[in-house]
């Protein structure tokens, strides 16, 4: 099925490759997988997937029966295809996305494209690009596709101004003619409409980055604040209403502890706590399958588990026959109108993930398509969870991917931290970056310290102002965990990362010398003053109350700088960046790499100025790991990477 789709979007084969002479094959860990998700259309006829390419992510429409190639939609280079829903049983409205580098956050562009399901009729409906950039000065989102009505969807508008009042409008999904049909109460905001479209909540900020939700009753009332964040100590959202709409449900966050969800009733104020984990928050909402009513969720901890609101329920039912059946973690992405046909997503830190059909009357599930079918999860990397606790008491969670085979006793170990940092953590989920340092033969160790999501507003905030600081000493306490248990070698360990992470990277030679033996940096921070500067972050006043609030005052800044500590950095050193990159700039690597030279540290550097955030090329991406591999073996005497050879096709 690859084969089918890749050669009807880009319309021309490429030059293959196999491996030379060597220890570690990169093709497996740099190929594209071969979609990313899969949604099926309400009456079933069609499904629809997100494709990624070189530099950027098409979609493909297939008849579901027989999986035959209809319609395609390929964007512009370093466009995505970010969002996409079924509007009707045969159109398909896309979000669009930008993003320079493979490392970048996609960055919506507010743009809704629409099509048949056949490929015909494609157009962009709304956004900058439409009718010229006077008449399109606004950015929209899809809110609700109006299950009911086969032609119009609600949008959320945003026009383009600093911190507007958005607007909700309805759109013809066809010819893209607006009306208005909300106005919001609070700048910035998104909207949560209940069971039968109508506008019930809005939530935003203004460039304070202070949260506030808001309710109405109905169409014309006038809304109510329910939640200030300045007064609260919290956010909260609202995910849905239930079948019937008399309760809505929240997200909210705890001043300790992961975040929960509630049920409100808007008429007696009461609420109830449904569903909250000891650990981790929420992650993704589980539905009800044909309907927006939310039953449940899924929560990432040491493994993905999908937990209801009534255990009893048909959903709850459905999920559990499921993981049973395809013994794996489960979550389904999409479902016709009926509720009947229910696609699944199955994936584990070894399996990038499958996609079943699955019939909830006859009781019949069929595999529809493999993400990376050349994976065979059987040979992969195995991924588990580690717990630990730092030095000032803070529980801490994350990962430990072992080489196939291998037992965890004094191994080569690379250590990871994720980059960000704030708002993201890494889940245990299959990884080409790790599972290809397994591969080499290292042991790659993933702690989500304070700063990360996923553990509750109280451990993401324990780490304002601490980069360099207490954020650095979690992983030191992950690393030297590792020695004590007797995981890793203490003589044989790196650390590597990428943005946030090449920054704690340095960071972890300086703070902690003859800890590990060598660092790589991929398009990193060095240079924490330098970030009010440059890049895409300082561009607006929320970024710059966001700088401000999460690294402190810039006077404080260049003492936790690697760029300005390069004599303390006493083990070789590893630097590769882009020279388009707008979030962490070319120039933070050329002064660290300028540095570290002038203290006659060893350093290596790649540098492609076509590049952004991450390095979108193959040729750049084998050269990239190739290089890195040499690195990293030269001082932990790992594999190195094939040599890469023409093959005859």
């Amino acid at each position: 099925m690859r084969k089918t789709w890749v050669a009807a979007l880009l319309g021309a084969g490429c030059a293959l490759l196999s491996p030379g002479a060597g220890a570690v094959d990169l093709d497996p860990f740099l190929r594209e997988d071969s979609f990313n998700t899969i949604k099926i259309s309400p009456d079933g006829t069609y499904v629809a997937a997100t494709v990624p390419l070189e530099d950027a992510t098409a979609v493909a429409i297939l008849r579901s029966d027989d999986m035959t190639l209809v319609g395609t939609f390929k964007p512009p280079r370093y466009n995505h295809a970010d969002t996409f829903d079924w509007v009707s049983d045969k159109r398909l409205l896309i979000g669009l996305a930008q993003k320079a580098g493979r490392l970048d956050r996609p960055q919506a562009t507010g743009e809704l494209y629409g099509i048949n399901a056949d490929g015909k009729a494609g157009d962009l409906l709304v956004g900058y690009r439409v009718g010229g950039f006077n008449e399109g000065q606004i950015a929209a989102f899809l809110t609700d596709e109006l299950a009911t009505d086969d032609r119009n969807v609600l949008i959320a508008v945003w026009p383009f101004a600093e911190n507007p009042y958005t607007r909700i409008e309805r759109m013809d999904a066809v010819t893209g003619r607006r009306l208005i049909v909300a106005r919001s109460p609070v700048q910035n905001a998104s909207f949560t409409t209940d069971n039968t479209g109508e506008v019930r909540f809005a939530l935003g900020s203004s460039s304070d980055n202070v949260n506030k939700l808001y309710y109405r009753a109905q169409r014309g009332q006038d809304w109510t604040l329910i939640n200030d964040e300045s007064l609260s100590h919290r956010v909260e959202q609202a995910i849905g209403f239930s079948a019937d709409g008399t309760l809505a449900y929240l997200w909210v966050e705890q001043p300790d502890g992961p975040d929960a969800i509630f049920s409100w009733n808007p008429q007696t104020n009461e609420r109830r706590q449904l569903l909250r984990d000891p650990i981790v928050d929420p992650g993704r909402v589980i539905y009800q399958p044909g309907t927006r009513v939310p039953v449940g969720a899924l929560f990432y901890g040491e493994v993905p588990r999908a937990r209801f609101f009534d255990d009893t329920s048909s959903t709850a039912r459905l999920y559990r026959s499921l993981q049973a059946a395809l013994r794996s973690p489960v979550y389904i992405t999409s479902s016709t109108r009926d509720g009947r046909t229910v696609l699944v997503q199955t994936w584990s830190g070894s399996n990038p993930g499958d996609f079943y059909r699955y019939d909830t009357v006859e009781k019949k599930a069929s595999l529809l398509a493999s993400r990376s079918s050349w994976i065979d999860p059987s040979k992969s990397a195995e991924v588990r969870p580690v717990a630990l606790t730092a030095r000032d008491g803070l529980a801490l969670h994350g990962f430990l991917t072992l080489p196939n085979g291998r037992k965890a006793n004094r191994l080569p170990l690379v250590v990871m931290p994720h980059g960000g940092p704030i708002g993201v953590f890494d889940a245990g989920g299959y990884e080409n970056e790790t599972q290809l340092l397994a591969a080499a033969g290292y042991a790659v160790l993933q702690i989500n310290f304070r700063g990360s999501s996923n553990y509750g507003r109280a451990h993401t905030a324990a780490g304002k102002r601490q980069w360099g600081l207490r954020m650095q000493d979690d992983v030191t306490d992950a690393t030297r965990w590792a020695i004590e248990q007797g995981i890793a070698d203490e003589k044989r360990i790196c650390i590597y990362g990428a943005s946030y992470g090449a920054y704690a990277a340095l960071m972890g030679t300086v703070r902690e010398p003859g800890l590990y033996q060598c660092a790589a940096g991929y398009v990193g921070i060095y240079d924490l003053p330098l970030m009010f500067e440059r890049g895409d972050i300082q561009s607006d006043r929320s970024g710059m109350t966001y700088l401000r609030e999460w690294l402190g005052p810039v006077e404080e800044l260049p003492q936790r700088s690697p760029a300005n500590l390069a004599d303390q950095v006493r083990v070789p050193v590893f630097l590769a960046a882009g020279g388009e990159d707008k979030r962490a700039p070319i120039q933070h690597t050329k002064k660290m790499e300028a540095a570290l030279r002038r203290a006659g540290t060893p350093v290596e550097s790649l540098y492609y100025k076509t590049e952004g955030h991450g390095f979108y090329t193959p040729a750049h991406q084998r050269e990239y790991y190739t290089k890195l591999l040499a690195f990293l073996s030269r001082s932990l005497g790992g594999e190195t990477a094939t040599a890469a050879t023409p093959a005859q096709p």
